[in-house]
């Protein structure tokens, strides 16, 4: 066997030739010491290893149960949170609407016997809350003429950065009225109609229109702001709900408001929801709509009604700096979907240590409780470690470098961890 002239593997005796034993030995100085396939030394230290995925593009923060930075990379760079962001607006609800905190929707009748619906923001008003709620309406009032839907408590129309007019759940237009995260699921069947995905939630004929015009086989619409298609896709699911309950309606939906000194109140909805459980679904969905309908109610609640993003973000920026001592967050919105957010990672370690006694609201997996955030070009990650005395271990991943994911620095966070342990 002969690789070429020059390096024959044997000189005819079956020993290896001197330059071929020469050639052995620098491939191997090259192996061990130049390590072109990145492979680790024993004897490097976790943070040193950890340091070498990190560029200045990037951060990540490490901190002991008792709150000591033990690992710390471009701490104070301001960089995009993603998703993230979502447990600084969690914190902030808890703070400001209350852990116990449940969202009301009230129902009157006028004096024309026009039943009113007023919303005050409940992100999770779902085809089987809103066929409970009509079964409960009807124990009060068989007969009604209009159907008046009122979203007058958040401002109209709510534009949120970062959420484009796209077929996808996760760009749900925010108000203050919404039924089923604004989306319907549909599938088109081979004779061509078009029926519901989710058997909970019927296909009306409001929709079917905007489904042709999609040009989709099957998929989700997402209502949008225009032509008020919000709310009063509320008021035909509210409608289809109280028909099926033994409520007739004998007019038409239209959009009003509530006149609390005239009209009479017949039942008031609280939420099933407590605001910790509905965090918990938040966080485990990462869901961009009911992150901003926390943060809009808060704002709300601050500065009064209409609730708007301008207030909302006015109240999170006095938290953080009041309560968390952060200065100079930057944050557009509350979900982290855009990409004008800017946050350091130490201004998130003092949003984890708040966070702490709610740590078991996130998603926990193998020893971790963690919130993720995906955005092109974008990964990050934030949570705690736990210890095997039960200590939380702090700590934030934000990589804005193309091509990083921050799960794959999660064996070096967890070695810099265990040398402490």
């Amino acid at each position: 066997m002969t690789f070429n002239k020059r390096f024959k593997y044997h000189n005819g005796s079956n020993q290896p030739t001197r330059k071929f034993r020469i050639f052995l030995l620098g491939l191997s100085f090259i192996l061990i010491w130049a390590n072109p396939w990145g492979l680790t030394r024993a004897d490097t230290p976790p943070a040193e290893m950890l340091r070498k995925h990190i560029t200045r593009h990037d951060a990540v923060l490490i901190a002991n149960p008792s709150g000591k930075i033990i690992f710390a990379e471009n701490a104070d760079t301001p960089l995009i949170p993603a998703s993230t962001l979502k447990i600084f607006t969690a914190f902030l609800g808890f703070n400001i609407l209350g852990d116990k905190f449940r969202f009301p929707t009230h129902f009157y009748l006028d004096d024309k016997m026009n039943l009113k619906i007023k919303g005050y923001g409940d992100p999770l008003l779902v085809s089987e809350v809103v066929a409970d709620i009509a079964r409960q309406l009807s124990h009060h009032l068989k007969t009604y003429n209009d159907l008046v839907v009122d979203d007058s408590y958040f401002t109209r129309p709510l534009t949120i950065p970062g959420i484009t007019s796209s077929f996808e759940p996760y760009d749900a237009p925010n108000g203050a009225l919404c039924v089923n995260f604004n989306t319907v699921y549909f599938i088109k069947k081979k004779s061509g109609k078009y029926v519901s995905a989710e058997p909970q939630t019927p296909l009306l004929p409001y929709v079917i229109d905007k489904i042709r015009a999609s040009g989709l086989e099957k998929g989700r619409i997402i209502f949008s702001q225009q032509r008020n298609e919000i709310v009063l896709y509320a008021g035909h699911l509210f409608r289809y709900f109280l028909e099926t309950a033994g409520v007739r309606g004998g007019g038409k939906i239209r959009i009003g408001r509530i006149d609390v000194k005239r009209d009479r109140l017949v039942y008031r909805y609280i939420s099933r929801f407590s605001l910790k459980e509905l965090v918990s679904k938040l966080m485990e969905h990462s869901n961009n709509f009911m992150a901003n309908q926390i943060l809009i109610a808060a704002g709300a609640k601050v500065r009064g009604a209409p609730g708007s993003l301008d207030k909302a973000l006015s109240v999170g920026r006095s938290f953080a700096t009041e309560v968390l001592n952060i200065r100079n967050l930057r944050i557009v919105e509350g979900s982290g979907i855009s990409r004008s957010n800017r946050m350091s990672a130490r201004m998130m370690l003092k949003v984890l240590k708040a966070f702490r006694p709610y740590h078991y609201l996130l998603r926990h997996e193998e020893g971790e409780f963690y919130k993720t955030g995906t955005l092109q070009g974008i990964s990050t990650r934030a949570g705690y470690v736990e210890s095997e005395g039960g200590g939380l271990f702090p700590y934030v991943i934000f990589l804005n470098s193309k091509g990083k994911r921050a799960k794959n620095l999660m064996s070096w966070v967890r070695q810099v961890i265990d040398q402490l342990k």
